[in-house]
């Protein structure tokens, strides 16, 4: 929640401002700057909110500017300036209704247009993005699929989004990757973006991400025997939890993940409790707490994780316990590289710059182009 100890980089909402406001401001202003929303805009859309129910209009309407701009350039056939503009106003999107879950239909709403301007970027985009949807228990796993240029059969890394995040948000993650030479595939999983209003939250990721693998096989443009993983905070834990199982996974990275979400449920801030109760399809906040329980790398799980393994936390992440890092790296078996940010917050978005492009270099190690990267230009 907003208050001492809130980060010093964030900026100091007022006290007017209702307690959402508050909360949205203290713990995600660097994330929304590092993940592509202008500095500017971040400043005057949030100075003029002071009602939460205002949070996705005010969001929306500043998307819109950028959305009105890309489309232009894509009617003169300015294909590069299109794609700029469409996915900030995508990102712009997502940020109207990340976690706005008390109005549902403003919510999608919103949604369904951070989907729409990304899709008109894709094709565009440096190298394209090409949207998939992957089979799994029923219904259908939304992807991104993005391929480095000039590179054949390259290896693959399956970006997983967080409790609040969704593939649209993942590009500034996912760019390291593509630079060095490695595929990426942005999905959407249960409980997550286009995916959260057909399948709950689940603690079992594995099961969605063996079915992301099997299609990867059956795809046929990438490397499947070159397959890495990367969670982004809950994504943090999806993604060594998939990797305890799915043995085709050859190297996973966790970003900020917790080692179990229960033991992590009161530092949470409300609003993001009441979004883990809405995506995972329950009635009421101690339902939610006790699914929250059955997220957990414990009872053995952490062990079954043999390939290498790479995690960063912040040691000032008022979300998710920065030990837990150590405590999941003490259990696997395999081996693992800890980076601890002493100044990060949350997914250290504060500082991407102390591992974003550490953790491409080390996974293009993992999936063998570590040799392209080091390349002397």
């Amino acid at each position: 929640m907003a208050g001492p100890g809130a980060d010093q980089s964030a900026c100091c909402p007022s006290l007017s401002k209702d307690l959402y406001i508050q909360t949205a401001i203290a713990h995600w202003a660097p994330r929304f700057v590092a993940n592509g929303v202008l500095y500017t805009d971040f400043q005057e859309i949030t100075a003029k909110l002071e009602r939460w129910d205002d949070w996705c209009d005010a969001w929306s309407a500043c998307a819109a500017v950028h959305e009105k701009l890309g489309k232009h350039a894509l009617e003169e056939g300015y294909v590069l300036t299109a794609a700029d503009h469409l996915k900030r106003a995508s990102v712009y999107y997502h940020f109207a209704k990340f976690v706005f879950v008390h109005d549902p239909d403003a919510m999608r709403a919103a949604h369904m247009k951070a989907v729409h301007c990304r899709e008109l970027a894709s094709p565009f985009m440096q190298p394209p993005s090409l949207r998939v949807e992957i089979p799994f228990a029923g219904r259908a796993i939304a992807a991104l699929m993005r391929r480095p240029a000039g590179k054949e059969m390259a290896p693959v890394v399956i970006m997983v989004p967080g409790l609040d995040s969704t593939k649209e948000e993942l590009e500034s993650y996912e760019t390291p990757f593509l630079d060095r030479g490695i595929a990426t595939l942005c999905i959407d999983g249960p409980g997550q973006g286009e995916a959260e209003y057909e399948m709950p939250i689940r603690a079992d990721y594995e099961a969605p991400i063996r079915a992301v693998v099997d299609w990867i096989e059956r795809y046929g443009k990438v490397d499947a025997k070159r397959v890495g993983i990367c969670g982004v905070s809950l994504g943090g834990y999806y993604a060594p939890r998939a990797a305890a199982f799915e043995t085709r996974v050859k190297a996973c990275i966790g970003l900020s993940g917790p080692y179990s979400l229960g033991d992590n449920w009161e530092r949470l801030p409300q609003l993001s409790r009441d979004v883990f109760r809405v995506r995972s399809h329950l009635t009421t906040l101690d339902e939610a707490r006790r699914h929250s329980e059955t997220l957990t790398l414990g009872g053995g799980i952490a062990r079954q994780i043999e390939c290498p393994l790479f995690l960063v936390t912040g040691k000032q992440d008022r979300l998710i316990d920065w030990r837990d890092a150590n405590r999941l790296a003490a259990e696997v078996s395999g081996p693992v590289t800890v980076i601890a940010v002493e100044d990060g917050n949350h997914i250290a978005n504060n500082r991407p710059y102390r591992y974003r492009h550490q953790m491409a270099d080390w996974i293009a190690d993992q999936l063998g182009v570590g040799e392209r990267a080091r390349a002397t230009p």
